[in-house]
């Protein structure tokens, strides 16, 4: 899959469109009364290419798999219970630690050692099965003496 790059005039020229947050070489971040607007007009049966047009951004700078993009983002919009608002800078998906209390805390703790003692088994075991599986080939093998 091919990246559509933006040359430096593409970029101005989004970039002095009201509904364009921001644009780089390879992506762009549109407002949210964007976001709001195109996810109305795509519900009353408007095609994306005619509300792209009405919002003043060419569609064929953009390209199909842009468009098909936006239109896809929208609709997971309507299922969050935020809509339309970028929860990209407020909620990195991680809780963050120091915001957690001692017992919480004390729980994650718990929870890492318990996820480490069961990785360290599995590697017991594999080192294990790795020392039998080579005396077992030295067995039926004698002549391949390492």
């Amino acid at each position: 899959m091919n990246k559509k790059y933006f040359t430096n005039e593409q970029q101005e020229q989004l970039r002095a469109n009201p509904y364009i947050e921001k644009v780089s070489d390879t992506t762009i971040t549109y407002t949210k009364e964007f976001r709001e607007t195109f996810m109305a007009k795509y519900q009353t049966g408007t095609l994306p290419s005619q509300i792209l047009r009405e919002m003043e951004i060419d569609p064929r700078l953009l390209g199909k798999r842009r468009i098909d993009s936006i239109v896809h983002r929208s609709k997971q919009y309507e299922l969050r219970p935020e809509g339309c608002e970028d929860t990209r800078r407020s909620n990195s998906g991680r809780t963050a630690t120091k915001d957690l209390s001692d017992l919480e805390k004390i729980k994650r703790l718990e929870q890492k050692i318990a996820y480490l003692k069961q990785e360290n088994e599995f590697l017991k075991k594999n080192t294990q099965m790795d020392r039998l599986a080579q005396l077992e080939s030295k067995h039926h093998h004698p002549a391949n003496i390492d």
